[in-house]
């Protein structure tokens, strides 16, 4: 049995701030899905983003379905979706009957290519069935390259969620990620740069559509003394008592960007210089929060694979993960439709077959952080 404390991928980082607005939660018995918490929780997020509205859920994935179902989403419809992601940004599409489309990255910043969205777009113009909606991910704290993917979708008439469940407190251009759709998500979920334990937030300027949402969020109930329902609705709004464990978070965002950012300079510095070795690049528009350090290794460099330094630093009991399996490549998905960057190649492919996610959270010591590095280098050099 390994004597080393646990190191995780991604841990909760308490605030200690958290205690006084649930202690308030407790005291007077706001508890349920509506309170003091809540509200203020929904208008600092808004405010931080620069948006006019936001509404706490349960889970950055409601979040998601309640934005496709506010853009019509139905039935046999298409929705375009970034492929390389967690399936929390596609399951939504299967909730309403809806048909994923998945697009590659792009090798700049491993988000959405515009090459590829470019090739779907004109698929469905022949097809003559285009998307109600495209859902492009900021991955692993990255925002995605929105002046030419917006520049596409508006071309086609065609709105945009922006799943940003990764990216709370990146930026795009100077403007923080989550407000470039027509709707944009954040996670809170226990792995997330802040977290609420588990929920998310749908973001707006639309506030007549935040208030459906809110409408259907909470089990649809129609104006009447009784209970009565003429819509489908769900369960999904975020209790008054987590979003007081979020009050406490927002408090630190900027600090544990900061953190994480330090995080990737550290293995960085003390990575790149083995051959084979490479990393997440940062794009030039933006400024990520580096949520996950993602590290590459070159198959024609190095014959160390990711799996075999996932399962040595699992030896020393540390945690770490390979990079999410790409949705076309999901038997869920079998038979989807994918359009590629390149014609030849899916970027998306090599970046699930060479990458690997390596503990990032911001509470990790520096000394916890090198116990890290030892295993790595020792795997890859021996």
């Amino acid at each position: 049995m390994n004597k080393h404390p646990r190191i995780f991928l991604s841990p909760p980082h308490m605030s200690g701030r958290e205690e006084v607005y649930i202690k308030e939660a407790l005291t007077s018995n706001w508890v349920a899905p509506l309170g003091p918490n809540v509200t203020a929780f929904e208008k600092e997020v808004a405010a931080y983003a620069g948006v006019k509205g936001a509404l706490a859920v349960s889970s950055g994935t409601a979040a998601i379905h309640l934005a496709l179902r506010l853009l019509g989403v139905g039935q046999g419809d298409i929705v375009f979706c970034s492929s390389l992601t967690f399936i929390g940004s596609a399951n939504p599409i299967l909730y309403l009957g809806a048909i994923p489309v998945f697009i590659d990255s792009e090798p700049d910043s491993w988000n959405m290519s515009p090459v590829a969205l470019g090739k779907a777009f004109t698929w469905a113009q022949e097809k003559g069935n285009m998307p109600k909606a495209v859902v492009i991910v900021d991955l692993y704290g990255q925002s995605a390259d929105f002046d030419a993917l917006l520049n596409i979708c508006n071309r086609y008439g065609v709105p945009v969620v922006e799943d940003a469940a990764e990216a709370m407190g990146s930026t795009y251009k100077g403007k923080a990620c989550g407000t470039f759709g027509k709707f944009g998500v954040y996670s809170f979920n226990g792995n997330k740069i802040i977290t609420t334990s588990g929920g998310g937030m749908l973001l707006s300027d639309d506030v007549e559509a935040l208030e459906k949402a809110l409408f259907w969020a909470t089990q649809a109930r129609d104006k009447a003394p009784w209970y009565q329902h003429s819509e489908m609705g769900y369960n999904y709004r975020m209790s008054n008592v987590v979003a007081g464990i979020g009050l406490g978070q927002l408090t630190v965002l900027d600090d544990r960007v900061r953190a994480r950012r330090k995080v990737f300079v550290r293995y960085k510095e003390a990575l790149e210089d083995i051959p084979g070795v490479g990393f997440m690049p940062e794009a030039s528009y933006g400024q990520a929060n580096r949520w996950l350090t993602v590290m590459t290794l070159d198959p024609n460099q190095t014959s160390t694979t990711p799996m075999q330094i996932i399962e040595a630093l699992e030896a020393e009991n540390i945690e770490a993960r390979p990079v999410w399996k790409p949705m076309h490549l999901q038997p869920l998905f079998a038979g989807c439709k994918y359009f590629s960057h390149e014609d030849k190649e899916s970027v998306a492919d090599r970046l699930f077959e060479t990458g690997l996610c390596l503990p990032s959270g911001s509470s990790m010591t520096e000394k916890e952080q090198q116990r890290v590095i030892q295993v790595v280098r020792r795997i890859i050099t021996s």
